[in-house]
């Protein structure tokens, strides 16, 4: 692996020939399924280290979020989603006490239209040796809730809440934060992991049943970084976006908008949280 940076945009490119092998599907059976390659053992949830990692010195990692080959994160139901998060937080503390990791990304890539290669519930964890850009700005610009959501409203309750963003780059989108600020995973209490789970469940249930079929997502945690000092504002939050503008159409991010970073979104945001609130 080799990081290159831009020498005027400052865009950080990792570049990983090692990838191109990596295998587009499993050849036989699932690997995340019990008694497959990567489950050996009966689990709830488990982590492993990613054999095809996109960064060297162990910082690529793969969570099983279930058992079960045909769940959804949604069908986990609270008390599976708290075992996620629960498990999430150890990885997050346990990668972010290392010296050599400034930042630990969650994420998750749902369905074949955003990447993801095997359909069993999984997600994956990243340990950057500094601050990401994009969360590097988010935490510069001193993110905090939107104070007035109005109709971008999804759901609020249990001291957290879902609404759609003022300006999303994806036609769905939706971000999930609690209204008191928590910096990270490691320090958000027992009650508020049981809250997060249940609103982190019901936000992802709707969104299966806004096309009523399971809704191809990308979903990722903005957390503190892991460093000594700094960051203290911090606040911990969601973001989950999806490609489609309808049911199986997807909405391509073409050269304009690649070219200027300007983006030209063909949804609405207030009548995606009009949708989204009605299937409540």
């Amino acid at each position: 692996m080799e990081t290159r940076i831009d020498s005027v945009l400052g865009t950080v490119v990792r570049v990983v020939g090692t990838r191109q092998e990596r295998p587009n599907l499993p050849s036989t059976g699932c690997p995340f399924c019990v008694g497959g390659l990567e489950a050996p053992e009966p689990y709830d949830v488990r982590w492993f280290r990613n054999r095809w990692p996109a960064m060297p010195d162990d910082r690529c990692e793969v969570v099983l979020y279930t058992p079960l080959h045909d769940a959804t994160f949604a069908s986990l139901g609270s008390a599976g989603a708290r075992n996620v998060i629960d498990l999430w937080s150890d990885r997050t503390a346990e990668l972010g006490g290392r010296a050599d990791v400034d930042y630990v990304l969650v994420f998750e890539n749902r369905g074949p239209e955003v990447g993801a290669t095997i359909a069993h519930p999984h997600g994956q964890i990243y340990a950057y040796d500094q601050v990401p850009s994009r969360q590097s700005r988010r935490l510069a610009g001193h993110w905090a809730p939107d104070a007035s959501p109005a109709h971008r409203l999804v759901v609020e309750r249990d001291g957290w809440r879902a609404d759609v963003p003022y300006a999303p780059t994806f036609p769905v989108a939706i971000e999930i934060v609690p209204l008191d600020r928590i910096a990270d995973l490691p320090s958000m209490s027992a009650a508020s992991r049981e809250a997060f789970a249940s609103i982190l469940i019901d936000v992802l249930a709707r969104l299966d049943r806004l096309y009523d079929q399971p809704l191809p997502y990308m979903m990722w945690l903005n957390q503190r970084p892991t460093v000594d000092v700094g960051f203290e504002d911090a606040w911990f939050n969601v973001e989950i976006v999806s490609p489609w503008r309808w049911a199986g159409v997807q909405r391509f991010i073409a050269a304009a908008e690649v070219a200027s970073e300007e983006y030209f979104n063909p949804v609405i945001p207030e009548d995606i949280a009009e949708r989204l609130r009605a299937l409540g």
